[in-house]
């Protein structure tokens, strides 16, 4: 670096401090460590600084001044993304923008079931919030605790709730975003009904900071559900499965909030590696379905669910059930699926997929991936999961026991290539819920229909001329 180019980066620094205050504008790498690498630690970045900007309007002066001075920019919020998307490159000359400060409610809004809030507020105090208004917000993942609604909305975020309530994007009426040059886009609105014009709101969501940087939103609320109801049922297969989920669509209809299918050996990880975890049912079975009913209505839905396993069972769809008696066993199902996950790293090398196929299909792509595997990655072991009702399965692959970590990971790739293909045969997608940030960046144009990635470099092309917005991330 050149003197006079390390004065034009201290000069940045100091304008910086200007907007922010000198002490939320990070330059030691120590201080920086935890913005540049993500949970995974497959992605790890440098950056000149790091900024944490408490208003919109801060944000909108970072950007201006990054616009002016052609500085590329990476937003962050709870630094929980998988795909690498909120990491910056190795360059050194990225800043990063948390978003983490900017976490207040702006506005709750009963009448119009709608809450205001700012981007960096975790998705837990988010349905905190809406809680003690005695409402709903139903946005649920794992990472609830940590990660922050701006990232949610920028990579339309999907969870265990999709199937009552939708992805991400189906939860908001209206946007707060920075654009790259510093203005701001408000449209904060409440409305359900707005025909003026495009929807400006669906751009930003999904599009993983590399159109504008979203600062708040308007959340849709609903009514706490007056009555829940939790089961965790074994069965053979997931075509029984499947089976099982249209037949509770017939029997709840919409008071199906969670349809969640695992198999065995991912319980057993669990098991293994998760405190305070047991057996949820009296012997093992091949599969695992943890079905979740809520109603409006504080009568009636006990005896729905006991109706719906009885029919299921004597139809010969489940082996055997148990339905929580307590919060405590509640939530003690809903761990088993939630530290599925996590527990994984600690078998060795886990190789993840994020794809959704049509839901009648889901049985029939399982199939065919692991008999490929079974040839192709002999001992392998597949530990697919995830969300049934919505098509959205995790294909995650761990390694062979026993075998080395460094060399199963090495062959990503093969494995991409094997799930993926089977997702395209199936008329799928490679990224159902977590983006496609770096680490499928290179796939899109493979599996994206080319006009629509012209459309989408154009949209790039016009509202970030200069490229300074999460470059690299989504578009090469």
């Amino acid at each position: 670096m050149t003197l006079a180019t390390l004065s034009r980066t201290d000069d940045l620094i100091e304008r910086l401090a200007a907007i922010v205050g000198t002490k939320h504008v990070m330059t030691d790498e120590g201080d920086m460590g935890a913005y540049l690498t993500e949970p995974r630690d497959l992605y790890a970045g440098r950056a000149r600084c790091v900024v944490r900007p408490g208003t919109t309007a801060e944000v909108a002066a970072i950007l201006a001044l990054c616009n002016e001075t052609n500085t590329r920019i990476v937003p962050q919020g709870g630094n929980t993304g998988l795909v690498g998307g909120q990491i910056p490159g190795t360059s050194g000359d990225e800043i990063v923008l948390s978003l983490k400060r900017m976490d207040k409610v702006r506005e709750l809004d009963t009448a119009s079931n709608t809450m205001v809030v700012e981007a960096g507020m975790t998705l837990l105090r988010v349905q905190e919030e809406a809680d003690k208004a005695d409402r709903l917000f139903p946005l649920s993942l794992a990472s609830e605790g940590s990660c922050t609604i701006g990232g949610n909305l920028a990579t339309n975020a999907g969870g265990t709730a999709v199937l009552a309530y939708g992805n991400a994007r189906d939860l908001v009426t209206g946007l707060e975003i920075v654009l790259a040059d510093g203005r701001v886009l408000t449209n904060l609105s409440k409305l359900k009904k707005d025909n003026t014009g495009y929807d400006l709101k669906h751009l930003f969501m999904g599009s993983e900071g590399t159109l504008g940087i979203i600062t708040a939103a308007v959340l849709k609320l609903f009514p706490k559900p007056r009555s829940t109801e939790t089961a965790f049922i074994g069965l053979t297969d997931p075509d029984k499965a499947l089976a099982l989920f249209t037949m509770a669509q017939k029997v709840a209809g919409g008071d199906v909030k969670t349809f969640e299918l695992m198999p065995r050996i991912g319980i057993e990880f669990v098991l293994r590696h998760g405190p305070g975890t047991r057996e949820p049912l009296s012997e093992p079975h091949d599969w695992y379905v943890l079905l979740e009913l809520a109603s409006q209505s504080e009568e009636g839905l006990p005896e729905r669910m006991m109706a719906l396993l009885e029919s299921a069972m004597e139809d010969g769809l489940i082996d055997d059930a148990a339905v929580a008696a307590s919060l405590d066993q509640r939530k003690d199902f809903w761990k088993l699926r939630e530290l599925l996950s996590d527990v994984q790293k600690l078998e060795g090398g886990s190789i993840k997929h994020d794809v959704s196929v049509p839901v009648a299909q889901v049985p029939q792509f399982l199939r065919e991936v692991k008999a490929v595997l079974d040839v192709q990655m002999a001992g392998a072991r597949p530990v697919p999961f995830g969300h049934l009702g919505d098509g959205n399965i995790h294909y995650n692959i761990s390694q062979p026991i026993g075998g080395d970590k460094q060399a199963f990971l090495d062959r990503w790739s093969e494995a991409n290539d094997i799930v993926h293909g089977i997702v395209a045969q199936h008329q799928g997608s490679i990224s159902a819920e977590h983006g496609i940030g770096l680490m499928k960046r290179d796939l899109l144009p493979g599996v994206k229909d080319p006009v629509a990635m012209e459309v989408m470099r154009a949209i790039k092309k016009t509202l970030d001329p200069k490229g300074i917005l999460n470059p690299g991330k989504v578009l090469a």
